[in-house]
């Protein structure tokens, strides 16, 4: 998942480098509707021998849908919409239940739907936005303000190019695990790249 977009978002940050700001990247990375990414997912954890990856693709067939299907190393489907998600695996029966029993994953439909809609009135509630780089290589790092949201996400930072957005690098709270979800082109390039050289992808150096 992404577990630190799926809660909420963000205020508005200063102008930085020029015109760089928090308004000037979430307006260059929205997608209209419909609209589809590959992502690679990395999730790091010292209670993991080794980090498990994820790969698959987020669809949005329209602005209440949000499609999350996972691929590899195993086949998952995620449907969120109505109020309801519907997790779907081969060999499994359906499960279907209210977004009320699991808010990270309203936070997701909400939030990453937020996101791909460059839709910043809905990100400026929880987190405080930092903008930084220049618009060729940029970061967009959100710290929450609230103390029980800080105990869970340390901070989320966003990184892309121009209006590509590359990467999301979420740090969690108190153990400081980082998540990687490499986005779009990000996600391709990572195909071919172990997983000790996600991080540099991620943060737009050559990986090694």
């Amino acid at each position: 998942m992404l577990p630190a977009l799926l809660l909420a978002s963000a205020t508005q940050a200063a102008p930085a480098d020029g015109g760089l700001d928090a308004d000037w990247i979430l307006a260059r990375i929205a997608q209209p509707v419909p609209a589809r990414t590959a992502f690679v997912e990395v999730r790091g954890s010292r209670l993991l021998k080794a980090p498990l990856r994820l790969s698959g693709e987020y669809r949005r067939p329209d602005a209440d849908t949000l499609v999350r299907e996972v691929r590899a190393p195993y086949a998952e489907t995620t449907t969120l919409r109505a109020g309801e998600a519907l997790i779907e695996r081969a060999g499994q029966s359906p499960r279907r239940f209210a977004l009320s029993r699991a808010p990270e994953l309203a936070g997701l439909q909400s939030s990453f739907g937020a996101l791909l809609a460059g839709d910043s009135a809905s990100l400026q509630r929880h987190y405080r936005l930092q903008a930084d780089g220049t618009r060729e290589r940029w970061t967009l790092t959100l710290t929450p303000k609230d103390a029980a949201l800080a105990a869970k996400v340390q901070s989320i930072a966003l990184t892309g190019r121009d209006g590509d957005l590359r990467c999301i690098e979420t740090r969690a709270g108190t153990r400081g695990d980082v998540q990687r979800t490499l986005l779009g082109g990000a996600a391709q390039q990572a195909a071919s790249v172990a997983d000790a050289g996600l991080a540099a992808l991620c943060h737009g150096d050559p990986a090694r």
